[in-house]
């Protein structure tokens, strides 16, 4: 039997009930593949029908305020995806009259979307022949296969993407694309797969040869680096605080924030209430000032991970510009702050 035919057989009888599943078009899917990036399906879910309630359609999402989709993307982090999918819609709606393009190379052309996004968009909405190619898919191949290819190397998407095709039926290739990506996701796991129980256990090769857990190869990732931050706390005679927004390049670009004081390791608290009183706050007497976490919060991103500490500092009289907590809660935080604020404050 044909590895395609297998391989549907089983996504007939196994594949979830997922929402992006029951529409050919291509907003909702679109939407989907791109929170679906680093993120897991029921990690994604409740952004997913969020999303669609809020914006049902391209030209919802285009009317929005980018704050409005920050916040509603508050949690699934790398925020750069939120802020291209807002002006792709901006782009679909206002210049191409809400219509997404209908193949692939176009829609390769819209901010945001890579090879997978518009192979994906394009297979599940237009039935283009294309294979998409994410990692369950390079996981499968390489061990059905036994290939050896590193798949952190630019070169392998185009590898693997010539492999899917040929092994695609060209009369349903959305089907077949859902059905590798599924069972990568529910079977061909990446770490102890039940093997035994599989379709594919009598061919796959890496099975065979006792190498399912050796593939697929992939290089090291970047090494780490480590971040000491220490955001304010002001409280004023008001009970209002401050928050500023990023606007700098890098990590939760023009989301909100206290004010900020970036170390280069764990300071003591003579140290910080140092700095704190020659940074911030001239205007306004520091009476008092205590750490809400004395253990340093870790935040742990792709290549970085953030030693945060919470300082609160009150303040005598006024802060200019302060605003109180509850409008402060409506603005978009990276998560650990909102999770601090809805915790602590």
């Amino acid at each position: 039997m044909k590895f395609h035919n297998t391989l549907i057989k089983w996504y007939l009888q196994n594949k979830r009930d997922l929402p992006w599943r029951k529409t050919t078009n291509p907003y909702p899917i679109w939407l989907s593949e791109i929170m679906l990036q680093q993120t897991r399906v029921a990690q994604g879910t409740p952004y997913f029908l969020s999303f669609t309630a809020a914006f049902p359609t391209v030209f919802d999402l285009a009317n929005a305020n980018e704050e409005q989709v920050l916040k509603l993307w508050q949690g699934l982090g790398y925020y750069s995806r939120a802020r291209n999918l807002h002006k792709t819609a901006q782009t679909v709606a206002f210049e191409m009259n809400g219509i997404f393009p209908d193949n692939y190379a176009d829609l390769l052309k819209l901010k945001g979307i890579g090879e997978y996004t518009a192979a994906a968009i394009a297979s599940f909405s237009y039935n283009e022949c294309v294979p998409v190619v994410d990692g369950n898919v390079f996981r499968v191949l390489s061990r059905y296969f036994d290939l050896e290819t590193d798949i952190a190397q630019p070169s392998a998407k185009k590898e693997f993407a010539a492999l899917a095709f040929e092994l695609m039926p060209k009369d349903n290739p959305a089907q077949f694309n859902q059905a590798i990506m599924e069972f990568g996701a529910l079977q061909c796991i990446p770490k102890s797969p039940n093997c035994f129980e599989c379709v594919f256990n009598n061919s796959c090769a890496a099975l065979q040869k006792k190498k399912v857990d050796q593939l697929p190869v992939k290089s090291k990732k970047t090494k780490v680096r480590n971040r000491y931050f220490n955001y304010i706390v002001a409280v004023d005679d008001l009970e209002n605080t401050i928050i500023q927004k990023r606007t700098a390049k890098g990590i939760w670009h023009n989301l909100y924030e206290f004010p900020l004081i970036e170390t280069d390791k764990v300071e003591d608290f003579e140290t910080m209430a140092q700095q704190i009183n020659q940074q911030f706050f001239q205007e306004n007497k520091i009476e008092s000032l205590l750490e809400f976490n004395e253990e340093s919060i870790i935040h742990k991103l792709s290549h970085q991970h953030l030693h945060i500490k919470f300082w609160k500092a009150n303040l005598k009289g006024t802060i200019e510009n302060g605003i109180d907590l509850e409008t402060a809660k409506t603005f978009p935080f990276p998560i650990v702050i909102h999770n601090f604020i809805e915790e602590k404050l």
